[in-house]
């Protein structure tokens, strides 16, 4: 079998913060769908992965629901509402979009869906119902049928902080019941005509279940499920509420009163609730999707129907996702978002992560009112009185800071232990940007650090270096009218570059020092400005060929350059650095230029390239020293509709390999590593086949 030129190998992503975004399908396997920005996520649970991403929206996916089918088999059929307007009804096969059809109609965003299969006596097949609900004030029906059946339960919440269980039924018209002396509920009454038939039906209420503290945000009952070839239907129903707590509700079998038969959730955390819950296919595994798009999963202890655990999901930014890097040995990578948070990915080792010796700190905890997170020794946890000297000791005014309880790990950390106990200390605060910093970038050395900050101005473009031992400001360097974009230094730390916003780029050399004690001293090597600019939009990106020859930049503009070569002994005043490659367009706006560390099998240069759309394309460079320079770009394959990204690509970043590349022994093939984030809230992770570029 031959293996494919780019796979998706890793997505990190989480559920967009609105009510509803969540839905999990009924059937054995069933996968979780949810929407996250732009896009629809397939995420199966058990293997803990990404299935795929259904791209169809052009705004935030506000509702998602798997439409249930009457045997108990897995759902293949789903429907989401967005911001865009637009209902999209996808349909599945073997995990992947077989068809969508786009239901246009309303004026507002959709907020609300839900959908049902219907099928009556003489229908052959079931048909499909769905229902929308949006901003613009209307409930719009895509297809009608006849509605047939039993005794309805519905299920509402509101912020009251209650639930109510109404019970709708057709309405008997026999004299008996209409005149009997037995106390009823109020029912509500109403009358449907439909082919010249009148059918008078009734609500009432049939429970009030008070047991959360504060707005009750979802509600879902327990889909039916096949068991020993019998279809069961169990009266369960789950809540979700803004106190941080999921509550299972079930009538007592005895007295037919609802009662509350579990309650999970997550203590302390800065966080505020849950948005909306779901039930698995045979309700032995809950899910919560919270204010801050984290989820929580519990799994039902076989053993003890009662007990319920934590278990193991995907997680990631609930915003933008602003840049990413990898480690120098390429075992994780870090990414910043807009939603103020910094993550690390790794691989899972599946061993005890043991707890190291010295004089490091434990970890963090940010004090009440405080600006700044303090670093928590091994002697301040053991300090810490226990549960009873505190009540016995303090008085009712006295506050404690609840500091972590460090733990060794066993299995991957859950969103709770990832809040609490995995803050990093607080090293410094460097001061001395006017602005929100926009850029930074750290030399391979690890002893310079260089940032920059949003400028419109001269004075505020400049870039400043930083000593990462004294964390001292070692230079300023002023060139640039607008904000640097992004800084980038050469791997031999030879060079220092920087893109901007004014449309040019500047290359600063770092000058020999009498002592190796001396503080690094960089001075401006070569330039653009107007007149040798090739660039006519703002410069997003830029990066170094491994060799440290040449540097590539990408812009607004669609183009991206290569220019060099770039002498380091070179010690005249005046430097030209112009392009020497031709000027590749690939048809969309550049975000993002990442050089691969490796080049491929036939010695060219491996170049990444992620667009404003979203899409990734991947080419390879050589130069041919023609004048001028033709045939040199080489178009070796972009991202599939599912495997790119629905907005803005933020940053693109090779994995170090370090002249090695993970070897297929069963396809033969070398795959290089790549990843990704953008303003789609995900982090992904890409494999490409050396061999095939």
């Amino acid at each position: 079998m031959v293996a494919s030129v780019l796979e998706v190998s890793h997505v990190f992503c989480c559920p967009n913060r609105v009510r509803g975004a969540l839905s999990w399908s009924s059937g054995p396997g069933g996968l979780l769908a949810f929407g996250t920005s732009c896009s629809v996520v397939l995420y199966d649970p058990w293997k803990r992965v990404v299935i795929t991403n259904l791209n169809g929206h052009t705004a935030r996916v506000n509702c998602v629901q798997w439409i249930c089918k009457q045997d108990g088999s897995p759902s293949t059929d789903l429907v989401s509402g967005g911001s865009d307007n637009q209902v999209i009804h996808w349909e599945i096969e073997n995990n992947q979009l077989l068809k969508s059809v786009y239901l246009q109609g309303h004026e507002g965003p959709v907020y609300a869906v839900h959908a049902v299969y219907q099928r009556r006596a003489s229908d052959v097949v079931s048909h499909t119902l769905i229902v929308s609900a949006a901003s613009d004030s209307t409930i719009r029906v895509w297809s009608k049928k006849g509605l047939e059946g039993r005794d309805l339960f519905l299920a509402s919440c509101s912020q009251d902080c209650l639930i109510r269980i109404w019970r709708l039924y057709v309405k008997s018209t026999s004299l008996e019941t209409q005149y009997d002396d037995n106390i009823r509920l109020k029912e509500n009454t109403f009358t449907i005509e439909n082919e010249s038939v009148k059918i008078a039906f009734a609500v009432t209420l049939e429970t009030v279940l008070a047991g959360h503290e504060n707005w009750v945000n979802a509600v879902h009952w327990q889909p039916s499920f096949y068991k020993d070839g019998v279809l069961q239907q169990p009266v369960r129903l789950l809540s979700a509420s803004m106190d941080k707590t999921m509550i299972l509700w079930a009538p007592d079998e005895e007295s037919g009163v609802w009662l509350e038969q579990v309650r999970v959730g997550e203590v302390g955390g800065n966080t505020l609730g849950f948005y909306d819950c779901q039930f698995n296919e045979d309700g032995s595994m809950i899910i919560a999707h919270a204010f801050h798009g984290a989820l929580h999963l519990w799994k039902q202890n076989a053993a003890n129907p009662r007990e319920w655990t934590p278990e193991i999901v995907i997680s990631g930014h609930f915003d933008g996702v602003q840049d990413l890097v990898w480690d120098p040995e390429g075992e994780f990578i870090i990414t910043v978002g807009t939603d103020q948070t910094t993550r690390l990915f790794a691989p899972w080792r599946r061993k005890d992560q043991s707890q190291q010796d010295g004089d490091l700190p434990e970890g963090a905890t940010v004090p009440a009112l405080g600006l700044s997170n303090k670093a928590v020794f091994q002697g301040d946890i053991a300090s810490q009185p226990s549960d009873e000297e505190e009540l016995l000791t303090s008085t009712g005014f006295e506050y404690h800071q609840v500091a972590f309880q460090p733990s060794i790990l066993t299995e991957p950390p859950t969103e709770d232990h990832l809040l609490q106990n995995t803050l990093w200390p607080e090293v410094q605060k460097l001061y001395g940007h006017g602005y929100e910093i926009f850029c930074v970038a750290c030399s391979n050395s690890k002893t310079l650090l260089a940032s920059a900050c949003k400028a419109a101005k001269k004075e505020h473009a400049a870039i400043i270096l930083w000593n990462t031992t004294s964390w001292k400001q070692v230079q300023n360097l002023i060139f640039h009218s607008l904000t640097v974009t992004q800084m980038a230094f050469s791997p031999d730390d030879k060079f220092l570059l920087a893109v901007s916003r004014d449309r040019t780029w500047s290359l600063w050399k770092r000058q020999d020092t009498i002592s190796p004690e001396l503080d690094a001293v960089f001075s401006l090597f070569a330039f653009t400005n107007k007149i040798t600019a090739v660039h006519s939009r703002i410069i997003w990106s830029c990066d170094w060929s491994p060799d440290s020859k040449y540097f590539f930049t990408g812009s607004r503009d669609k183009k991206v350059v290569v220019w060099g070569e770039c002498d380091s002994s070179d010690d005249s005043m005046e430097h030209s650095i112009g392009p020497c490659s031709s000027v590749l367009d690939v048809g969309g706006a550049v975000t993002a230029v990442s050089v691969c560390p490796v080049l491929n099998l036939s010695q060219r240069y491996v170049v990444a390239v992620g667009l404003e759309c979203g899409k990734i394309c991947l080419y390879t460079w050589r130069k041919t020293d023609q004048v001028p320079e033709i045939n040199d770009w080489t178009h070796c394959v972009e991202t599939s509709r599912s495997q790119s990204h629905t907005l803005a690509i933020k940053k693109l970043c090779w994995k170090n390999c370090n002249g090695k590349t993970e070897q297929n022994e069963a396809g033969g093939a070398e795959w290089l590593h790549f990843a990704s984030c953008g303003e789609d809230h995900t982090v992904k992770m890409y494999k490409v086949n050396r061999c095939a570029l």
